[in-house]
């Protein structure tokens, strides 16, 4: 969309208080400012400045300590770039209000190469170079909890009136009974240009996911990601509802994942994975092998937080190898059946906690590395993939944070920036979460030893 017609859409629509200007954080956060929309046009002529911090702040919105983008700079602003999407228009505030998203560069004009919606465009940017072009799909999972409480708990049925306390895969009547919530989700969606698809209830107590259609734009996939968690959270506020992306809110139901689809496609639209059979070409298979290669170093980006861990555990469905395989869902890459024209990889690390634009670079960039480098990812796994004779990701946070510092795979996909920012993050948040004494700890030791 240009200017003009997002002006036109804001002119359609007059009763739109507000705007709010914003980029996504490190965390996948989205920080910014709420301005008048009379100034709509500042924002979308690059006239808004935002300090080029601030998508390195902690999961608590602080600042990291030692960030050179904050006290060897003097906190400098950037300046702000509408990214071209359309006017997002969020009804379940308060206020209609609509979104337009930003990202940075610096003074001169250069992208900033701290803003993760930017490492992933210079991540497409090496596929340019090759004439291919990646056709991506997400899923997400997430819960449906009740508001209410300060712990998660299953949400109360709009339709019976009980608390639901059992897992429901597949029900059908779980998804009728959250019906008015699903369908306004879907009309958010709709409205905000967000190609969402099928949706079901998964194996978690209110939890569901729903997929969103491929693109061949990866840039736009990432931002759906993003905004469709957004869009989700505010519509089950206005339902009385909390939404809940953490990677495992309760220990004892499944985990939440963001599964990424991608196919490549040349110049031609041929999808070059596609050799007419159900095992792919060689290039697909050294996309496999660059993201094995990647895999364990990235998974900082896949798990990125105290919580994702929990989720990665042997026989929970969440991949703890580095292993790949054909219909697997045991396997951390899968290759899904089907018509061979649609032949595409399954990457399924990633938590629906992780930053959309981040995993989708680490995906595509260890691929691209791996076609380029023509990287042999190994036999294929039909059976089990937790078993001892398997590579294995990082399990606990400390590991991921130093193999993720050190990984020269990591370092050929991340810039400096980015890669010594999120480190920093990481290294205060589990400095927060190892100084704070829990409920549990002080019943288990208190009076004991």
């Amino acid at each position: 969309m240009d200017i003009a017609g997002a002006l036109q859409w804001l002119d359609a629509n007059p009763e739109i208080s507000s705007i709010r200007a914003a980029i996504c954080d490190l965390n996948g956060i989205m920080r910014g400012k709420r301005i008048p929309r009379e100034q709509a046009r500042k924002v979308l002529e690059g006239g808004l400045r935002m300090p080029l911090s601030v998508p390195g702040l902690d999961i608590w919105g602080k600042d990291i300590e030692g960030n050179p983008m904050v006290f060897e700079t003097g906190d400098a602003d950037g300046r702000c770039d509408w990214i071209g999407r359309m006017p997002m228009a969020m009804r379940w505030t308060a206020e209609p209000t609509a979104m337009l998203p930003v990202w940075l560069r610096d003074e001169h004009g250069t992208p900033f190469l701290g803003d993760p919606r930017r490492v992933l465009a210079s991540v497409l940017d090496g596929f340019k170079e090759l004439g291919l072009t990646p056709v991506t799909a997400t899923e997400l999972e997430f819960y449906l909890m009740d508001p209410k409480s300060d712990m998660p708990l299953g949400p109360i049925s709009p339709f019976t009136g009980r608390r639901l306390e059992t897992a429901a895969a597949m029900d059908m009547d779980e998804v009728d009974h959250f019906e008015a919530f699903i369908h306004d989700v879907y009309v958010a969606c709709h409205e905000q240009g967000i190609p969402a698809d099928a949706a079901i209830a998964e194996n978690g107590i209110g939890q569901f996911e729903i997929n969103l259609n491929h693109r061949a734009d990866a840039l736009m996939a990432a931002d759906d990601a993003l905004f469709f968690k957004r869009t989700v959270k505010g519509i089950a506020r206005r339902h009385g509802l909390a939404a809940c992306f953490m990677a495992k809110p309760y220990a004892h139901c499944s985990g939440s994942g963001f599964h990424i689809h991608f196919s490549l496609i040349d110049r031609d639209g041929k999808n070059v994975f596609d050799n007419g059979g159900p095992e792919g070409t060689e290039m697909m298979r050294h996309a496999v092998g660059g993201m094995l290669a990647a895999m364990a170093e990235s998974t900082l980006i896949f798990a990125p937080h105290f919580n994702s861990y929990r989720r990665l555990r042997p026989n929970s469905y969440a991949p703890t190898a580095v292993a790949w395989g054909y219909e697997n869902r045991m396997v951390a890459i899968r290759i899904p059946g089907g018509d061979g024209k649609a032949r595409r990889i399954e990457h399924r690390v990633a938590g629906a906690d992780a930053n959309p634009y981040l995993v989708m670079a680490a995906v595509l960039g260890a691929a691209l590395n791996g076609i380029r480098k023509k990287l042999a990812p190994g036999e294929p796994r039909s059976k089990d993939a937790y078993a001892d004779d398997l590579p294995r990701l990082p399990l606990d946070w400390q590991s991921s944070i130093d193999a993720f510092e050190a990984g020269p795979n990591v370092a050929e996909i991340f810039p400096p920036v980015l890669r010594t920012g999120l480190v920093a993050c990481k290294r205060q948040e589990l400095e927060a979460f190892a100084t704070r004494l829990t409920p549990f700890e002080y019943g288990t030791y208190l009076e004991t030893v």
